[in-house]
């Protein structure tokens, strides 16, 4: 089995609604997206012959991807009152709902089917909460 491992940054805010504990106070991260893309065999024909994919593919889909949750409050649908969410958007906030609450293993699960979808050969995502916690995902 080939692998190729990239990562990227971003810094972003959550909470868990509903936890009993620190965590359910807004708070911030520095998450940290580690992918692994792999294959059985390599590419045998073509530009990209010898290569699981271009290492360049990869940096950008997982750039691209931290980018795009990058200094935003990250909620979970429902968790706010509908007031709250029209006030910080008033206020210029960037907001991300998501359909799961924001813990290191669903990011982990949720961006590996946002990899998949675009192609990249995904075995396996890790997100980093602090540098010593992550959660990974793969099938």
């Amino acid at each position: 089995m080939y692998q190729l491992k990239t990562s990227a940054a971003f810094d972003s805010a959550h909470f868990l609604a509903g936890y009993l504990g620190k965590c359910a106070n807004l708070h911030g991260h520095r998450w940290v997206i580690e992918v692994a893309a792999g294959a059985e065999t390599l590419q045998s024909s073509g530009e990209k012959r010898g290569m699981v994919i271009d290492f360049g593919d990869l940096k950008k889909a997982v750039r691209s991807l931290a980018e795009s949750y990058d200094h935003a409050l990250i909620y979970e649908e429902g968790s706010l009152r509908p007031e709250t969410v029209q006030a910080l958007l008033s206020e210029q906030f960037r907001l991300i709902a998501v359909p799961y609450r924001p813990t290191a293993e669903n990011f982990a699960k949720a961006f590996y089917e946002i990899l998949e979808k675009q192609q990249i050969p995904v075995q396996r995502v890790t997100v980093y909460e602090t540098p010593e916690n992550c959660a990974s995902y793969e099938v």
